[in-house]
């Protein structure tokens, strides 16, 4: 199949992708692009797309876009990416996005795959176009989110048994309420015993001391 898109880099831009490579500078998505680069050179290795994805444990289609992007947009936004154009404090991911990065890990992963990574995911959510780029860690963060905000919200109990958990509210070991509840158990149980037993005694002494009715 013909290539639209062709990697023709200049001897400078192959330096700077080997230095990149070899020093690993920036980020790891920086540097599996420059690696998928360099061997998708035609004046170089020149690599099928399939493959630099096999190489470099990637998706045909992250090759492909990279191709069209160093093409289209110049060696520099390929190499680097797209910063995200919103403040820095900001998130990259709003919640519908956020929503669909989670119903992505929950679902089955790509064919060939058998668990979703975070690279996979972060490539996977650039390809589908919900933001121009993103980081592993960025989506890292956001499951990390997800299951604290799905802990917190759920009801108190054993993730197993589905018990309900003592807590005292002042912050104190939760064990130590369950042992001073068991004492008071023990207490209560033990003076109704001793209540019961009285009682049969003190009829069992009035019976002793009531006259005989036949006498």
């Amino acid at each position: 199949m013909n290539k639209k898109y062709i990697v023709r880099l200049s001897k400078k831009e192959r330096e700077e992708l080997a230095d990149v490579v070899k020093k690993l500078k920036g980020s790891s998505q920086k540097v599996r692009r420059a690696q998928i680069l360099l061997k998708a050179d035609v004046r170089g290795p020149n690599w099928t797309d399939a493959k630099i994805a096999e190489a470099f444990s990637c998706r045909v289609q992250t090759v492909e876009n990279l191709r069209k992007r160093l093409v289209t947009e110049g060696f520099r936004i390929a190499l680097d990416g797209k910063p995200c154009e919103t403040p820095p404090r900001q998130k990259c991911l709003d919640g519908k996005q956020e929503a669909k990065v989670i119903a992505m890990r929950l679902g089955k992963p790509p064919k060939g795959y058998a668990n979703w990574s975070l690279r996979l995911l972060a490539d996977h959510v650039v390809e589908l176009g919900l933001v121009e780029s993103i980081s592993h860690e960025t989506i890292r963060r956001t499951l990390k989110k997800n299951r604290h905000d799905t802990a917190k919200d759920s009801i108190l109990g054993d993730s197993a048994g589905g018990r309900p958990r003592i807590h005292r509210l002042d912050g104190g070991n939760p064990r130590h309420v369950r042992r001073t509840l068991q004492s008071g158990l023990s207490a209560a149980l033990h003076g109704r015993a001793a209540r019961s037993t009285s009682q049969g005694d003190s009829q069992v002494d009035s019976g002793d001391k009531a006259p005989c009715q036949t006498c």
